[in-house]
């Protein structure tokens, strides 16, 4: 039987190494596999050693807690460091998500530690499990919702490939994949456009097709001609149709 794995993010050196030698302690089968010090490295870690489980603090820089478990929802189980008190807490208790208390009680860690053995013999939780109880936990926290992309995870050959969202000019879909267009390229990834524009911020991402959706920000100019209209993007080459459904969207351009 494989030895369960994990991945650690916490920004504060001390509590990340004492969160690892107690769990070294309570849970001596557990293998760490890596550890990050923010929230991208958390996805980066997540993205390329597939866990059982990440434990992520709630409070870190660039990306947050939150934020990190938005992206890798489908890939680890999600264990929360947390110093929140109780009010707070009983948001974690309710959900498909396991939390820590700063600093590291070994009372609640165990409890953690037998839950999370049952859990990861387990499915994860559906990505609308998870993006309702983000949502919630968002709210009550009083963050911003995470369940929006910040990242998309493409794969290039071998490799895991991150992509800010904000680099992203269009994506167009086919039957199987999704193309993911950037300045210094594209990606292919397994996600339809029905699925990107449920976590795509409706403000900067517009459909304009039924194949397409573009980054508005990226739109340099739309020209009609007759009765087609096309996109020209401030970068590229490649002009984007758009249908009559979404016409509507240039209609004072």
């Amino acid at each position: 039987m494989k030895a369960p794995t994990a991945v650690i993010a916490d920004d504060e050196p001390m509590l990340r190494a004492q969160l690892v030698e107690s769990l070294a302690s309570l849970w001596p089968e557990l293998h760490i596999v890596g550890e990050a010090e923010h929230g991208e490295q958390a996805v980066h870690a997540v993205a390329s050693e597939r866990p059982d489980v990440a434990f992520l603090d709630i409070e870190m820089p660039g990306l947050n807690g939150l934020q990190a478990a938005a992206q890798i929802k489908g890939l680890a189980h999600i264990v929360f460091i947390t110093a929140y008190h109780q009010y707070a807490v009983e948001a974690f208790e309710r959900g498909a998500i396991d939390y820590v208390l700063k600093p590291a009680s070994e009372v609640r860690l165990r409890e953690t530690v037998e839950r999370l053995k049952q859990r990861i013999e387990q499915p994860l939780p559906s990505d609308e499990t998870m993006r309702s109880v983000l949502a919630r936990l968002a709210s009550v926290l009083g963050k911003s919702d995470p369940t929006r992309l910040r990242w998309i995870q493409a794969s290039v050959g071998a490799q895991i490939r991150l992509i800010p969202i904000d680099d992203v000019l269009f994506f167009q879909s086919d039957l199987k994949y999704t193309r993911v267009v950037t300045r210094d390229g594209e990606s292919l990834i397994r996600k339809t456009l029905k699925e990107l524009l449920e976590e795509l911020d409706p403000a900067q991402f517009w459909q304009v097709h039924r194949a397409t959706v573009v980054n508005s920000t990226a739109i340099a100019h739309v020209v009609r001609e007759d009765e087609r209209m096309t996109i020209t993007l401030k970068h590229g080459s490649e002009r984007l149709d758009v249908s009559r459904t979404f016409a509507h969207l240039f209609k004072s351009m």
